[in-house]
């Protein structure tokens, strides 16, 4: 368990550290450890899902050095999809929210 807590938390941090301009880099504090442990617990889970059971690349142990690279790559892969979706219901709040003041005027 802490294992898998501190692969989420490295995936998570250098994930978000490639990729560039991801919407949680204002983030900071506690809030900003969870969010790349999350992440990199979800990315953890994509890398599998794609390299050992998609590609059938990979084994199953608990530890190993291709493990990582492929965890590492399902995070980039979760970050730049989160990144895309909040960025994009941001955008469609932001136009909600302006679309009734300018009926008004």
């Amino acid at each position: 368990m802490i294992g898998a807590l501190l692969l989420g938390l490295f995936c998570g941090v250098v994930a978000r550290l490639l990729v560039p301009g991801d919407v949680f880099r204002k983030m900071s504090g506690p809030v900003s450890w969870l969010v790349s442990i999350g992440l990199g617990l979800l990315g953890a889970l994509v890398g599998y899902l794609i390299f050992t059971v998609g590609l059938g690349i990979g084994d199953t142990d608990i530890f190993d050095w291709g493990g990582v690279l492929s965890a590492l790559i399902g995070t980039i892969i979760v970050v730049i999809i989160a990144s895309w979706i909040l960025r994009r219901t941001a955008r469609r709040s932001e136009q909600q929210a302006q679309a009734p003041q300018q009926h008004t005027t």
